[in-house]
């Protein structure tokens, strides 16, 4: 496929408002696509590279060569490029990059040239999120919507299932199937602002701790475990102590969903950043297991031998109780979640059980808790009604923007961050800006990350591409003529930067914007 097209449906894409008019333009591109390039116009069309970051800079990309007059460049040419270009590093890297970046641009038409540019810098912003490009995937394969999102859901990646059901019809669906060792993305949760609310809202459940750690999937095939984080990264080599604690469990072929914790001496659990510099640790996993070791503490289970319809094993379709009962006969008490259940939401001694439930949660040291209907299937990759939050501090997950210069003590860190959130259209709205919560250590690390993401700097305030996720809590929403929303955070801190997650998994404004975000 030829890059012109693609960057022309883009410009399409970006500016119509409707989302049947987006699907219709998607699927107009992928009916003309060799199933070998849907991946990569997925993940184009999303702004993403397969290869992730390639180290161009604004300062690699701001001296533009004169376009080609005819399009010439495929998309899998750009790749091609993009692979050499991550590829290229050692003395002179900087001049070669910019070297490969401008004879790639030269061979680009005046419109490709804007789209590569865009996509470089991390501002493809028109719309067309998995979700849309899903839908137009489906009307190009003529394929059913919803049975190409299971497809994808049990993959775990839209690019793959849209290859092969581009290049083999909507017969090859069935076939993508839960299977140990391939990683699904988790089931989500929206937010509820008490347990009373969350209750009235799914009717019976089970109400667990919300733990404070980083999400994993562990998978188990006989002696082989595998763990996997929320964007389905393997980092079973950092977790020597995690894998030793899931091989001791009685069966051998399973799927767990869960959170890895860290506690002190005194059995609280320590800070997030502590358990998120664990995890991240790929220097002397000996030493950072020995110093923080981590307690796998798991809440569901998608798979056990002999479960599921027919011995499949696959525990997706139960209902919640049924798959928390097959955790219980696995895993030991000391490593699931503690929760209570409410099997009558309108009995009131059980409702002030769940509250103190709560409360006892909070002494503990973790952040709330989840509400979890007892009949909900698991459904990957959503973010479901059946599952809901209940944290006492208001938080929302949001994409710096761009970020201020400090001055005096923080004079040469970058401090006051430009927050966002996601608009339906896949841009990001500014709702505010803050330095508050911002530790010394925080400081230094966010200058670090924020300086790679930078792509414009006019000596006060730095544009970067919208990458970066940081959980910002907040007082409120207050009326704002300032911002487009119309409303800004009253008193926004930062909490923490949350590296583990990408903009896709950042608050939208819907979320903002619901009656139990401003309460």
């Amino acid at each position: 496929m030829l890059l012109a097209r693609l960057a022309e449906v883009s410009r399409q894409v970006a500016a119509e408002p409707s989302r049947t008019a987006k699907i219709a333009s998607l699927a107009s591109l992928f009916s003309g696509a060799r199933p070998e390039d849907a991946a990569l116009v997925i993940s184009y069309l999303a702004g993403r590279l397969p290869q992730g970051r390639l180290g161009v800079g604004w300062r690699v990309l701001k001296d533009r060569v004169p376009p080609s007059a005819e399009p010439v460049l495929t998309v899998a040419a750009v790749d091609a490029a993009f692979t050499a270009l991550a590829q290229v590093s050692g003395a002179g890297a900087q001049a070669e990059r910019k070297r490969r970046v401008q004879d790639l641009m030269g061979a680009a038409t005046a419109s490709e040239q804007d789209f590569l540019l865009r996509l470089l810098t991390g501002e493809v912003r028109q719309g067309a999120l998995d979700a849309v490009a899903l839908e137009g995937v489906a009307k190009a394969a003529g394929a059913s919507a919803a049975e190409l999102r299971r497809a994808v859901m049990l993959e775990g990646s839209l690019a793959r299932v849209a290859e092969a059901l581009l290049a083999e019809g909507p017969d090859v669906l069935p076939s993508f199937r839960l299977r140990v060792g391939n990683p699904v993305q988790p089931m989500l949760a929206h937010t509820a602002a008490s347990v009373a609310d969350a209750v009235r809202a799914v009717g019976a459940c089970g109400i667990e701790e919300k733990l404070d750690g980083v999400r994993v999937q562990v998978h188990r095939s006989g002696a082989e475990v595998r763990v996997y984080t929320r964007s389905l990264d393997d980092i079973t080599a950092r977790l020597p102590d995690v894998v030793a604690a899931v091989s001791a469990l009685p069966e051998e072929r399973f799927i767990l969903d869960g959170e890895l914790i860290a506690l002190g001496p005194d059995g609280r659990p320590l800070p997030f950043q502590d358990i998120a510099s664990r995890v991240g640790s790929r220097a002397d996993v000996a030493a950072a297991t020995a110093a923080v070791p981590l307690s796998p503490v798991f809440f569901d289970i998608l798979a056990v031998r002999g479960g599921g319809k027919a011995g499949t094993g696959d525990l997706l379709d139960m209902p919640g109780h049924e798959r928390h009962a097959a955790l219980t006969r696995l895993v030991p008490e000391r490593m699931r979640v503690r929760r209570c259940v409410v099997a009558d939401p309108g009995s009131v001694a059980q409702l002030r059980a769940a509250e103190a439930f709560l409360a006892e949660t909070l002494d503990r040291g973790h952040e709330g808790v989840m509400v979890k209907a007892l009949d909900a299937h698991y459904v990957a990759g959503r973010r479901g009604r059946s599952w809901l939050k209940v944290k006492p501090v208001h938080t929302l997950d949001l994409v710096v923007l761009a970020v201020e210069w400090g001055h005096g003590r923080r004079t040469g860190l970058l401090s006051n961050l430009h927050l966002g959130a996601r608009r339906a259209d896949g841009g990001f709205v500014m709702l505010g800006k803050t330095f508050k919560g911002l530790t010394d250590a925080m400081l230094r690390w966010q200058t670090d990350r924020l300086g790679e993401l930078a792509v414009s700097d006019d000596g006060f305030t730095v544009g970067v591409r919208p990458e970066l996720v940081v959980e910002i809590a907040y007082d409120g929403l207050q009326r704002s003529t300032r911002y487009p929303a119309g409303v800004a955070l009253r008193f926004a801190r930062v909490v923490r930067h949350r590296p583990d997650k990408s903009a896709a998994d950042a608050d939208t404004m819907e979320q903002v914007l619901s009656p139990t975000a401003s309460r």
